[in-house]
C-alpha cells in the first residue's frame, strides 16, 4: 500500500468517528430530554393525585359538617318541643287544681272513653274471629272425613300401553315386508306402534285412551291369530271396537253400583262409562265421579240435604265429557242437555249444568256438587296440568286437520310431532294431495302453539279387490 493510499483510508477511519461521536452526542442529549420529560408527567401526575385526595378529603369534611348541623337542629326542635310539652303539663295540671273532685273525674273519664270504646271493639273482633276459626275447624273437619271415607288411589296418566310377545319373530311379522303390516296398522288404528331392541315387548303409542285400549285388543288378537296382514288387521280392529264398547257399558255399571246410584238410563250408563278413558289432569274422569258422589253423599248427609238427590247429581256432573261431538258447548251444558233429553229431574239438571257456575246453582244440594268435585279435583296428588294440555294440543290438531275437504280420518302420533291424514282417493288427487299438506301445515302455524315442529304427512292409497270362485 503506497502512503497516499494510507492517509486517505486514515482519513475515512477519522471521519467514521467523528460520525460516530456526533451521532453519540445527539442521542445522550435526546435521551436526557425524553428522561426529563418523563420526570415532568410523573411529577404532574403526583400532583394531581394529591389534589383529587385533597377534594375528597375536602367533600367528606362538607358532608360531615352538613350532618352534623342537621343532628343540631334536630337537637334543638326536640329540646324545643319538650319545653312545649312542659308548658303544656303545668297548664293542665294548674288546671286540674282549680277542678272539683267531680268534674275531675268527667274530664277523666271523658279522655279515656274513646281508648276503653277502641278496646271494646278490638276485643270484640277477636271473639267474632274466634267463632269464624271454630266454625272453619269444624267446616275442614267435615270435608276431610267426606275426603277420607271416598280416597282413590290414581296413578299417573300414561300414553302408552306395553304388550308382551312371546318371541321376537313375532316383531317381523309385524313390521311385515318393507314395512307393509305396522304402515297397515297404524293408518288402521290411528297408533304408533314401537318396535325396537326391547326384549318381549312391543309398545302401543296414543295420546287418546279409548283409540290406544282398541289397538291393544287388536294387537293382542293378531299375535295370537298369527295371520298378520293388513285385511286381517282391518277385520280385528272392527271386532276390537265392539269389545271396547262391551267394556265400556259395563264400567258404567260398575260405577253407578259403587256409588250406590240406581235406575240410570242405558245411555246414561254408556256415556258415564266413556268416562273410563277420558282424564281430566291426568286424573280419570270416572274414577273421579265416583269419588266426588262419595263425598257429596256424606256432606248431604252432615248438613241434612236429599241424599239421594246429591250421590245422583254428583255422578253424572261430568258426564258431558263421554258424550260425542254433535253435543256442542262446554261439558258441563252439554251434559244437562243430555240429561234432559233422558227425563232426568230438574234439580239433577241444575247441579249438573251449575257444577263450573256456566249457570247459576238453584239448589243447596248444586251447591254440595260443586264443593265435592273442588275437593276431589284440588286434593294432593289428584291432578296434573301437563297431561290435560298435551291430550287438548293433540285432540286440536287432530281437529283442524279434519276441516279440510277430502280428509277421512287423522291420526296425531309421534306426541303430536307428526299428523297423518288419510284422504278419499276419489277427492283428492296426487297434486291435491301435495297442496293439502302445505295448506294444513300453514294453518298449523298460523292458530296452534306447539313445540318443536309437526310434520304432516298425507296418505292416498286406492285399493282394488276381486274375488276368486
Amino acid at each position: 500500500m503506497t502512503h497516499d493510499a494510507l492517509l486517505i483510508a486514515l482519513s475515512s477511519f477519522l471521519g467514521v468517528f467523528v460520525a460516530l461521536g456526533i451521532s453519540f452526542v445527539l442521542f445522550r442529549k435526546r435521551y436526557d430530554e425524553l428522561k426529563s420529560h418523563a420526570e415532568r408527567e410523573a411529577m404532574v401526575a403526583a400532583r394531581e393525585e394529591a389534589l383529587r385526595l385533597r377534594e375528597g378529603i375536602e367533600s367528606d369534611l362538607k358532608e360531615r359538617k352538613i350532618k352534623l348541623e342537621t343532628d343540631e337542629q334536630d337537637l334543638a326542635d326536640r329540646v324545643k318541643s319538650l319545653k312545649i310539652r312542659e308548658e303544656g303539663v303545668n297548664d293542665e295540671l294548674a288546671r286540674y287544681a282549680g277542678l272539683s273532685q267531680e268534674d275531675a273525674q268527667n274530664l277523666y273519664f271523658s279522655r279515656y272513653e274513646t281508648a276503653w270504646q277502641a278496646e271494646a271493639t278490638r276485643q270484640a273482633k277477636e271473639s267474632a274471629a274466634a267463632i269464624a276459626h271454630d266454625a272453619q275447624r269444624h267446616a275442614k273437619g267435615l270435608i276431610l272425613d267426606a275426603v277420607q271415607r271416598s280416597l282413590t288411589d290414581y296413578l299417573s296418566e300414561a300414553s302408552i300401553t306395553v304388550v308382551e310377545i312371546a318371541s321376537e319373530d313375532i316383531k317381523g311379522k309385524l313390521i311385515g315386508r318393507e314395512g307393509r303390516n305396522i304402515r297397515a296398522f297404524e293408518q288402521t288404528t290411528g297408533v304408533d306402534l314401537i318396535i325396537d331392541d326391547t326384549p318381549g315387548a312391543v309398545v302401543v303409542s296414543s295420546f287418546d285412551p279409548v283409540r290406544r285400549e282398541r289397538a291393544r285388543l287388536t294387537l293382542v288378537e293378531l299375535i295370537k291369530d298369527g295371520r298378520i296382514h293388513p285385511a286381517r288387521i282391518e277385520e280385528l280392529h272392527e271386532k276390537a271396537g265392539v269389545e271396547v264398547d262391551t267394556l265400556i257399558r259395563q264400567a258404567g255399571e260398575t260405577a253407578a253400583e259403587n256409588a250406590h246410584v240406581a235406575g240410570l238410563p242405558a245411555k246414561a250408563l254408556e256415556a258415564l262409562g266413556a268416562l273410563k278413558f277420558r282424564a281430566s289432569y291426568g286424573q280419570n274422569v270416572l274414577d273421579h265421579s265416583v269419588e266426588v258422589s262419595r263425598i257429596g253423599q256424606v256432606i248431604a248427609d252432615e248438613l241434612g240435604l236429599d241424599r239421594e238427590l246429591t250421590k245422583r247429581a254428583c255422578l253424572l256432573h261430568d258426564i258431558g265429557k263421554g258424550l260425542g261431538t254433535e253435543w256442542e258447548g262446554p261439558h258441563a251444558l252439554a251434559g244437562m242437555a243430555f240429561l234432559r233429553t233422558l227425563g232426568e229431574s230438574e234439580p239433577v239438571l241444575n247441579a249438573v249444568g251449575a257444577h263450573h257456575r256456566e249457570i247459576e246453582p238453584a239448589t243447596s244440594e248444586a251447591l254440595v256438587v260443586i264443593v265435592a268435585d273442588a275437593l276431589s279435583a284440588a286434593r294432593p296428588g289428584a291432578r296434573r296440568e301437563s297431561l290435560d294440555q298435551y291430550i287438548k294440543r293433540l285432540t286440536g290438531l287432530e281437529q283442524l286437520a279434519l276441516s279440510f275437504p277430502g280428509v277421512e280420518r287423522v291420526f296425531a302420533v309421534q306426541a303430536g310431532r307428526e299428523i297423518r291424514l288419510l284422504v278419499k282417493p276419489e277427492e283428492i288427487d296426487d297434486l291435491g294431495a301435495t297442496q293439502l299438506a302445505n295448506d294444513v301445515a300453514f294453518k298449523i302455524e298460523q292458530e296452534m302453539s306447539y313445540p318443536g315442529q309437526v310434520k304432516v304427512t298425507v296418505i292416498r292409497e286406492t285399493r282394488f279387490h276381486g274375488l276368486a270362485r
